[in-house]
């Protein structure tokens, strides 16, 4: 969707500076935040394309103003509402207040190594891939009020396919409940100056994973 989630090619927001030997976690809360994530979607009651979408729809001023794993925390909140895996006034309580809703599965210690194992995300084609290796192709100019995995900086481009990557789930029909959709994805490369203007280093190439929705020949 559009929103200030998607910050690629944006300016305003300084370098990325990494951290000198960064810890996996920079307090213990945000550790058990990863768990819940885990136990959450282990459940099958939504998936992380959900997930993805939640934490999009967060309002800008938050979305800036917390950290990654706090915009995790709201994520999961929100989804566990509307899927009525919590009640709001449980959350205030701090506790469970109502029976438990019946879920497809639910965390064992001895599935806890399973549970950080995504499962594949390959699907069997329901037709040929539309583009081949070589193929010239523009992107989409696209505005989607739903999930999408096409980057803004990357709408309306032509670039070239370098590689295809196989037949996928879509993130965008999944996102909304559509089930998996699958459609095949590439990876389509484009010159620094088509995405970024004439100022741009020509010697440099950005290459996306673009699903087939996204692209119209050439």
């Amino acid at each position: 969707m559009n929103g200030l989630h998607d910050m690629g090619g944006m300016h305003g927001f300084g370098k990325v500076v990494p951290e000198t030997d960064e810890p996996a976690f920079h307090a213990d809360w945000e550790g058990r935040v990863l768990g819940l994530v885990r136990s959450l979607l282990f459940t099958r009651a939504w998936n992380i394309d959900i997930f993805r979408h939640d934490q999009e729809r967060l309002p800008p001023q938050v979305y800036l103003k917390v950290s990654y794993y706090h915009r995790w925390l709201l994520s999961i909140t929100q989804s566990a509402l509307t899927y009525g895996l919590v009640e709001r006034d449980e959350l205030a309580a701090g506790h469970a207040l109502h029976p438990a809703k019946p879920v497809e599965r639910t965390m064992k210690l001895a599935d806890a190594h399973v549970a950080y194992i995504r499962g594949p995300f390959a699907r069997t084609p329901q037709r040929e891939a539309r583009f081949e290796p070589g193929d010239r192709v523009r992107t989409r100019n696209i505005n989607p009020v739903g999930h999408t995995r096409l980057p803004r900086y990357a709408r309306d481009k032509e670039g070239l396919v370098e590689a295809i990557r196989g037949c996928h789930v879509y993130p965008d029909s999944k996102a909304a409940g559509k089930g998996d959709d699958p459609q095949w994805l590439y990876t389509v490369a484009f010159s620094a100056r088509e995405v970024w203007g004439e100022h741009a280093d020509p010697t440099l190439t950005v290459s996306i994973d673009a699903f087939e929705p996204y692209l119209e020949a050439v």
